[in-house]
């Protein structure tokens, strides 16, 4: 039985760090257009910068939550006991996963922990701050950006995300609003393709109804007993 599972900002949410409020265009006070688009690293690249620095910051003081610790539990039974596939995708950039012990993971938006180089192509991990030191390690250039998927850039591993989508009997989608695309369609096309779909969520959205099983509730209860019930 092939699993893929997608969590979004209501599983970080439960560790303590901010969740982006579409309806008023915000992540934590800040208007999006001013710290993760192109443009806006184009005009003010420090600021972007020190944005995702504090973002890391916060990360780096939560701690991982039951919901994941559940997911990587359950990520290790299925490889233990042979139960087929198992792919963890997230629209989260912090590290709250690979904490809990993830493994076989996709960061979709990008991570906090990582950069890359806009001129020479560099890819790699950055732990501390960005702002200031943005000299690249293999070019020399100022030119290290935040490895963050901006608004109007194309999400990571899409080609990878669509083939497990494709193979899958299980997907479940946790803590997201179901809203941002193209992550808004696995579900549907996890449904096109006979999988069982299942919604883990604080409430009923609009896309509920596509989902065959809807727990509402906080992941911290709801992950580790959906979770326990698969490992059977």
């Amino acid at each position: 039985m092939n699993i893929v599972i997608l969590t979004g900002a209501g599983i970080s949410a439960e560790s303590g760090l901010e969740t982006f409020r579409a309806e008023a265009g915000l992540w934590d006070g800040y208007q999006i257009e001013d710290v993760c688009t192109p443009g806006a690293f184009a005009r003010a690249p420090d600021r972007v910068c020190q944005f995702y620095d504090e973002r890391k910051l916060l990360a780096t003081q939560a701690q991982p939550n039951a919901a994941h610790l559940a997911l990587a539990d359950l990520e290790g039974f299925w490889q233990e006991h042979r139960r087929g596939d198992f792919l963890l995708v997230t629209q989260n950039v912090d590290d709250l996963h690979e904490r809990a012990g993830s493994h076989n993971l996709i960061h979709m938006h990008g991570a906090l922990n990582s950069t890359y180089c806009i001129d020479c192509g560099y890819h790699g991990p950055r732990f501390n701050a960005l702002e200031d030191d943005r000299e690249c390690p293999s070019c020399g250039r100022d030119m290290l950006r935040p490895d963050i998927v901006f608004f109007g850039e194309t999400p990571r591993s899409l080609p990878k995300i669509y083939e497990a989508l494709r193979a899958c009997d299980v997907f479940v989608a946790i803590g997201t609003s179901g809203q941002v695309y193209p992550a808004a369609d696995f579900v549907q096309m996890a449904n096109s393709f006979g999988a069982r779909t299942v919604l883990v969520n604080l409430e009923l959205h609009g896309g509920g109804a596509v989902f065959d099983d809807c727990q509402i509730g906080n992941a911290t209860d709801v992950v580790p007993r959906w979770a326990a019930g698969m490992m059977i």
